[in-house]
């Protein structure tokens, strides 16, 4: 049994380093995918903000919710409205979020105000609007290329949906925007992957990211399939499908910056960079995270409960929160740096959590530089390699969490 380390610095950063950043999570949607687990709620084809009562009371509570959390840094420097699906917000509730925020954190100028959004769930003049406001990051929700995929998915949108969505960005003078595509996916072969990923570097986006799907037993897909089973690709056919976006993609000119993530040059999501260099962030709204003074807390992943939440903070009542031990915290470094295609810095990792961390970690990944997945630059950087490294991320990171494990 290998004994605990004592770390000289409990964060993984300095302890002044505050958040300036915030998440914004919006759960409505017309109806759920069937692989989602993230906290929605449902509200059918004919509602929207502007029309639906339960919307806005949302909106006033998540507002409120704002008020109620007091400033610790700087002005924001990314705010990000994911969901669920934002789009189902009218540019007056948007409105109202983004001046709610200025007012309790301020608003950075040049601040990357990110707004997720699918096709066929906006127009053009609701898209204006929101530039208007100051969104200047659109991350489409497109997913696949092919309408059977759609299908088997439980998406809302067709392909022409997506077409029509680049022209309104087009239009509005978007060019920070990005195209989301799911592999893996039920019945999907590697020759419609390989079109979906030539449709989408056709629209020329500035970012794209690719998820491989992830069956979660809560979902539909978890009800009905088992991964790696038919009609689900095998794991052979998946990995080749990871390997095939990685050779596209950055023979496109995207830089593949993050395991899921490409980006042309300047355009990387700054908003998401927080999460994996495992920085403090505010969050607001049913479900979201938040990391504060080295606290991590979850709101309630169903509306009325959120709603008590609010309510109980209103009244004074104290949120439970969860203080990481030094040893979650510097595997929570790891798991999330190692995403990243420069990695972590080893010099930073010793300053953090001292000399013996940083030892065993290169003990631990030792057969892993042999195998060709992870690299140590000379420069001082621990980093997965592109696309092997990544595509065997787990297995090393399996490795690195039994290295530590009391």
């Amino acid at each position: 049994m290998q004994s605990r380390l004592s770390f000289p610095i409990v964060h993984a950063l300095p302890q002044n380093d505050l958040p300036i950043t915030a998440y914004v999570h919006i759960p409505f949607c017309r109806r759920r995918c069937y692989y989602c687990d993230f906290p929605v709620a449902v509200v059918g084809d004919r509602l929207r903000g502007e029309t639906s009562g339960t919307i806005a009371q949302y909106v006033d509570y998540l507002c409120q919710e704002v008020l109620l959390t007091p400033r610790l840094g700087t002005s924001l420097a990314t705010i990000f409205f994911g969901g669920g699906t934002p789009s189902l917000l009218s540019v007056a509730q948007v409105a109202r979020i983004l001046q709610t925020l200025d007012h309790q954190f301020g608003i950075a100028s040049g601040a990357e105000i990110s707004l997720e959004i699918d096709p066929g769930t906006f127009d053009l003049p609701q898209l204006q609007g929101y530039c208007q406001l100051g969104i200047n990051r659109i991350s489409l929700g497109v997913q696949a290329f092919q309408p059977e995929l759609l299908a088997v998915c439980g998406r809302t949108h067709q392909v022409a949906d997506i077409f029509t969505s680049r022209a309104y960005l087009q239009t509005a003078g978007v060019t920070n925007w990005s195209l989301d595509l799911i592999s893996g996916l039920p019945h999907q072969t590697l020759e419609q992957w390989q079109d979906s990923l030539k449709q989408a570097i056709d629209l020329n986006p500035t970012h794209i990211s690719t998820y491989d799907l992830i069956v979660e037993s809560v979902t539909a897909f978890g009800r009905q399939y088992q991964p790696g089973v038919e009609p689900l690709p095998t794991e052979t056919i998946a990995a080749q499908m990871y390997r095939t976006a990685q050779q596209m993609l950055t023979q496109a000119g995207y830089a593949h910056y993050e395991i899921s993530n490409y980006a042309r040059s300047d355009y990387q999501c700054r908003h998401n960079r927080v999460y994996w260099e495992n920085r403090p962030f505010y969050g607001f709204g049913m479900g979201a995270a938040s990391y504060v003074g080295g606290d991590r807390f979850t709101r309630p992943r169903k509306t009325g409960e959120y709603y008590q939440w609010v309510d109980d903070r209103k009244q004074g009542k104290p949120r439970e929160t969860i203080v990481p031990a030094a040893t979650e915290v510097l595997l929570d470094t790891l798991m999330l740096g190692l995403r990243l295609a420069e990695g972590l810095s080893l010099p930073a990792l010793q300053a953090c959590f001292g000399a013996d961390a940083v030892q065993r970690i290169l003990e631990c990944v030792q057969p892993h530089c042999r195998s060709g997945w992870v690299e140590v630059k000379a420069i001082g950087y621990l980093r997965l390699t592109d696309p092997e490294g990544f595509l065997f991320s787990n297995t090393v990171l399996a490795d690195l969490f039994s290295a530590f494990e009391p």
